[in-house]
């Protein structure tokens, strides 16, 4: 019995390590990010300057790490002509404290980044944003030149293909792909799934 106890006992730990790892490196759904700044967009769009747009859900738990990634990018290109703004997706029928959240606060101490609150996700929608952490680029000419995430996997933080191809186009102008997998929460959803831990089969 000992040695059955043992063997299922392995058998439920690497099956949540499993759902761990499936977990944490399922991406969400790419934008559809329109291919020039939608001119009905209420954020300005300063001339001269790149604009950076990461969409996030409050409650999601993975956009505490998309918030500090996109604090360390910022501080990156703090030399460079880039405005950013963090849309906080609300449904209009929930309570004002549904978005004060650790990530919310985080986003509004960044410095060169304006937090707006997204009421129903009119703004998220203008952009083509599905996922939490989405984020786009566009140029001062308005053009689209990057979408995606900036994590390396679900929750965590760390260098990855979107944060350098973004430093890239900024300071070069070109970059060796103009994508990359976000990692986060269905803007639509009300509640999110916790992140799973080992040992578990949670979502």
């Amino acid at each position: 019995m000992l040695g059955l106890g043992a063997l299922v006992w392995v058998a439920a730990v690497g099956f949540g390590f499993t759902s761990l790892f499936s977990y944490s490196v399922e991406a969400g759904t790419p934008a559809s990010a329109p291919g020039r700044w939608p001119i009905e967009s209420r954020m300005p769009a300063p001339p001269g300057a790149y604009r950076l747009v990461m969409t996030v859900h409050p409650q999601c738990p993975c956009s505490r790490a998309s918030v500090t990634e996109l604090n360390t990018l910022m501080a990156l290109l703090r030399r460079e002509r880039v405005k950013g703004y963090v849309l906080v997706v609300k449904p209009a029928d929930v309570p004002d404290a549904w978005i004060r959240t650790e990530s919310v606060r985080a986003a509004g101490r960044i410095p060169g980044v304006d937090v707006i609150v997204d009421v129903d996700g009119v703004e998220s929608s203008r952009l083509g944003a599905a996922t939490s952490g989405q984020v786009v680029l566009y140029d001062a000419a308005g053009r689209l030149r990057f979408a995606g995430g900036i994590t390396p996997e679900r929750g965590h933080i760390g260098d990855s293909a979107g944060r350098q191809r973004i430093l890239s186009l900024v300071r070069t102008g070109a970059a060796d792909g103009s994508d990359s997998l976000v990692f986060g929460c269905d803007l639509g959803a009300t509640i999110c799934p916790p992140r799973p831990h080992p040992g578990t089969s949670g979502s």
